[in-house]
C-alpha cells in the first residue's frame, strides 16, 4: 500500500505529515511509523503527524514520536501542521485545533511566521540546578555555560534515564543566556532519544524560566541549532505563566509517496 506524505520543518525540527481526512493513516502501526521516521531506511523525521477532521475544530493534530509511539504536544509540530492546513486549503485568519493536551489557537502571518498558543503553565518545580515544568510535554531545564561544546546527547540521556524520570521520560533542555531577553537552547528529546535541532515545547519552557523581567508581558528570543524562534507570554509569577505564544517559520520541504510494508 502506498501513502501520500508531506515533509515540513520548523527551525530544523522536521515532521512527516499525512492528510488523514480520508483515514489513509488510520491503520499505521508503531513499527511502520518508526520505519517512516528512520533517517537511513525511511523518509526521515523527528516525528509523524496526522491531520484529522474533528467536529467543532478546524482539524485535529495527532502526533507520534519517531519511535512510533503516540507523543505528547509538539510545539514545532503544531506550527508545521497549521502551515500544512493552510497549504491544503484550510484558510483561516485564526485556527482552532485539537491536540493531545487540549485546544490550541494559531495564526499564519504574511511573512509565513506561524504563531501557536501554548497551554498555560500553572506551576514550576525548582531544584538546586534545574527546573521541571510542563508546556504540553514535560521538560527539564538547566542553565549552563559553553553550550556550543556540550555533549548534549550524553548528558541529556543520563538525565532522561535517571530513576526520577525514566518511566515517563522527560525532555532535557540545556540553556545558555546570551542577554536578558535572548537565550540559546539545545534539547535532548524523549521518543527521538537524541538531540533535535529544535524543540518547540522545550524552547517555550526554557524561555519561561529565563524571563528576568518583572511580572507582566515578556518576549524572549531563542536561538536553536536549527534556527530562531520567539516566545511571548504573560508572567503572573515565577511559577505561573499564561497567554503563551511560540512563533517562527514553518516550511514545506517535499512530498511524495511511501510504500507501507507489513512488519
Amino acid at each position: 500500500m502506498k501513502i501520500k506524505f508531506y515533509k515540513y520543518q520548523g527551525s530544523g525540527n522536521d515532521f512527516i505529515i499525512i492528510d488523514n481526512r480520508e483515514k489513509a493513516g488510520d491503520k499505521l502501526t508503531t513499527k511502520q511509523i518508526n520505519k517512516m521516521c528512520d533517517r537511513h531506511f525511511g523518509i526521515g523525521a523527528d516525528g509523524l503527524m496526522l491531520l484529522n477532521e474533528k467536529e467543532g475544530f478546524d482539524f485535529e493534530m495527532v502526533y507520534f514520536n519517531a519511535d512510533g509511539n503516540l507523543g505528547s504536544m509538539c510545539g514545532n509540530g503544531g506550527r508545521c501542521i497549521v502551515q500544512f492546513a493552510s497549504n491544503m486549503g484550510i484558510k483561516k485568519n485564526e485556527y482552532i485545533f485539537s491536540a493531545s493536551d487540549g485546544t490550541h489557537k494559531a495564526k499564519v502571518d504574511l511573512d509565513k511566521q506561524v504563531s501557536l498558543e501554548m497551554k498555560d503553565v500553572p506551576g514550576v518545580e525548582f531544584s538546586l540546578d534545574h527546573y521541571v515544568l510542563n508546556t504540553g510535554s514535560p521538560h527539564y531545564v538547566k542553565f549552563v555555560t559553553g553550550l556550543e561544546d556540550l555533549d548534549v546527547v550524553s548528558e541529556g540521556r543520563k538525565i532522561r534515564n535517571n530513576k526520577a524520570f525514566v518511566t515517563e521520560g522527560i525532555n532535557v533542555n540545556f540553556v545558555e543566556t546570551i542577554d536578558d531577553d535572548h537565550i540559546f537552547v539545545r534539547t535532548y528529546e524523549r521518543g527521538v532519544e537524541d538531540e533535535t535541532l529544535s524543540c518547540g515545547t522545550g524552547v517555550t519552557a526554557s524561555a519561561l524560566i529565563a524571563a528576568h523581567n518583572e511580572n507582566g508581558f515578556n518576549r524572549v528570543e531563542v536561538k536553536s541549532k536549527g534556527g530562531n524562534l520567539s516566545v511571548e507570554f504573560d508572567k503572573i509569577s515565577d511559577t505561573k505563566f499564561t497567554n503563551i505564544w511560540l512563533s517562527g517559520p514553518a516550511t514545506f520541504v517535499f512530498s511524495g509517496e511511501y510504500e507501507i510494508k507489513a512488519y
